[in-house]
């Protein structure tokens, strides 16, 4: 049996983004999902067959999205090296700001999947698709580490690679502190600190 007719599978995917971002894949039932997306549970089941197919295409949706946006921030040739780290920093405490704003934080399906390895047992392409991002995400910080240390705007003793697993791991701790209620002003001075032991 085909989709219904304004089935609109990008709508869905974007909502269940949402879902799992801040709920997590256990913690995210059938009926969180029908109901954040405004489909019936058959019209899901039609199209995505079950929730954790639904779960991999939300995954690779949110990365691909997450990867354009960190793309045209960190490769951005009209910024110095430093400010695109700046202003990924904002990109970040800006989500979690709106999303504080609707009473929760923004969440990480990329952070809350790597903590729950039982997923990619279950099912070995959330481990690709994981380890896909990881590598995509560490080649751009890299980029953006380098140009800095080119325009002098970021610090020339400290290695690419290491800037850039630190920012990472540096992102990653932000969303596990806003999740824990750490206030955004709070997340900020994290960020600055992360920040300033790199510049020159």
């Amino acid at each position: 049996m085909g989709r219904p007719r304004g089935f609109d599978e990008v709508a869905v995917l974007d909502a269940s983004v949402k879902q799992f971002r801040v709920h997590g894949f256990a913690d995210t039932s059938t009926e969180q999902l029908c109901a954040a997306a405004g489909v019936r549970r058959s019209s899901l089941y039609n199209t995505f067959t079950s929730k954790d197919e639904l779960f991999i295409r939300s995954l690779e949706r949110h990365i691909s999205i997450t990867l354009e946006q960190q793309e045209s921030i960190l490769a951005d040739a009209d910024l110095p090296g430093g400010e695109r780290l700046v202003t990924l920093f904002a990109l970040v405490l800006d989500e979690e700001r709106a999303a504080r704003s609707d009473g929760h934080a923004a969440g990480c399906m990329i952070v809350a999947s790597r903590m729950a390895p039982d997923i990619g047992t279950r099912e070995p392409r959330v481990q690709r698709i994981l380890d896909r991002f990881h590598d995509g995400q560490l080649s751009l910080m890299m980029g953006a580490v380098r140009a800095g240390r080119l325009d002098g705007s970021l610090r020339a003793d400290v290695s690419p690679r290491a800037a850039a697993l630190m920012i990472v791991s540096a992102i990653s701790g932000i969303r596990v502190l806003a999740q824990s209620g750490t206030a955004v002003t709070e997340l900020r001075k994290v960020a600055d600190l992360h920040l300033e032991s790199l510049r020159a």
